[in-house]
């Protein structure tokens, strides 16, 4: 085989240096506390029969789309799927992507024009980053989850740019620290100041909301955003991501999205599997009660965070009402330390290291899930009680 350049080379030797090398993980039957299958749908039977019957009710034996979506990757089931979630999610259109990367790149490539600002929170997504970089547009980072930065940002835009557009960008539930912004705050600030708001609820989808609907929509602030984008990776338990808004925006995108438009459509069965699990999140509501996984999560994320403070390890971590907890632990050698040390207890847990966040902030991902046991939690987090303690010594 060819051999890597020799600046490439360095890179990897670099990062396996630093202790920062990323390999792939091996399958394992660990307990799991590191997968975003927030709900148990990756692994739901009912899901899964459910999805291969709407494929045998529409008559569609196909294993792909066959093109991209523009061309003759459309199937009928892209229709049924986004006039679902139209609904499902309190808007007035949605347009499905292959993944929530696409989608953010996407929209964020194409939407902010030149001449326009966009102001992201710091600690927004890599995708939104990497699309956000791909636009023509002005862009300048706020301090995370700070509106009044925020609002020094959007005077200081407004005072040398009059004519531009200025685009707020956020996420509902961040990914590697599992807080949320003030987003009521956030959507009275872009209304007074003629911004155009864009929440990212990957991590909200799910585990907010009645039915799963979201944070913007248990806060009711659904219709006070420009956008949100909605991936179906995470509590969905699938594949998949979409951009919900106007029937302007769809128009827009479905013109002027790279990512949309020069990519091959989602195959029959991942469309049919979405449908699945929202017709099922639907249906519990119509009989009358939630769905029981959205409860049975929110009472464990409650039962952690009341673990946490009984065995005074709340100072470790990034306070979050969300599935994601993060124990900051400095140092990667460190944080893959722990890691591994729960790892041999029997708990899946991954570390996050740099340069994936900043150094000295690496941490410990929790995800939890409405299928842990109290006693899972519970013998988890003595375990991690007595990493810290022997730190400490």
């Amino acid at each position: 085989m060819v051999e890597l350049p020799k600046r490439l080379q360095i890179k990897l030797s670099e990062r396996a240096t630093n202790n920062a090398l990323r390999q792939l993980p091996i399958g394992n039957h660990l307990i799991d506390f590191s997968s975003n299958d927030y709900l148990g749908f990756a692994r739901d039977e009912a899901v899964f029969k459910k999805a291969s019957e709407i494929l045998r009710n529409e008559g569609i034996c196909a294993n792909g789309a066959t093109g991209s979506r523009l061309l003759t990757g459309n199937s009928e089931l892209y229709g049924q799927l986004e006039t679902q979630l139209a609904k499902f999610y309190d808007t007035e259109a949605a347009l499905v992507f292959n993944s929530g990367y696409d989608a953010n790149i996407g929209f964020f490539s194409s939407v902010p024009q030149r001449g326009d600002v966009v102001l992201y929170d710091e600690l927004c997504h890599a995708s939104i980053r990497d699309g956000i970089g791909m636009s023509h547009a002005q862009h300048y980072k706020f301090k995370h989850n700070d509106v009044e930065d925020l609002y020094r940002s959007i005077e200081r835009v407004k005072s040398k740019n009059t004519d531009s557009t200025i685009y707020v960008v956020t996420e509902s539930v961040f990914s590697m620290d599992g807080d949320a912004p003030d987003l009521e705050a956030l959507a009275v600030l872009c209304k007074a100041n003629g911004c155009y708001l864009v929440v990212d609820e990957a991590h909200a989808v799910g585990v907010y909301g009645e039915k799963g609907e979201g944070l913007l929509h248990q806060l009711v602030q659904q219709d006070k955003v420009f956008a949100r984008i909605i991936t179906f990776g995470k509590a969905m338990g699938c594949h998949g991501a979409a951009i919900l808004g106007s029937e302007a925006l769809k128009s827009y995108l479905v013109n002027f999205a790279r990512s949309f438009i020069y990519t091959t459509g989602l195959p029959p069965h991942s469309l049919a599997t979405i449908l699945a699990v929202h017709q099922c999140l639907e249906n519990n509501e119509q009989e009358g009660q939630p769905f029981a996984g959205i409860q049975a999560l929110k009472n464990n994320i409650q039962f952690f965070n009341a673990r946490l403070t009984a065995l005074g390890l709340e100072q470790h971590f990034i306070p979050s009402n969300s599935a994601i907890h993060c124990c900051l632990v400095p140092g990667n050698e460190q944080v893959k330390y722990w890691s591994g040390q729960l790892r041999e207890k029997g708990f899946d847990v991954k570390p996050i290291m740099s340069p994936t966040v900043p150094k000295g902030q690496e941490r410990l991902r929790f995800c939890i899930h409405s299928y842990n046991s109290e006693n899972q939690i519970n013998s988890l987090l003595l375990h991690l009680e007595m990493l810290v303690h022997l730190s400490e010594k």
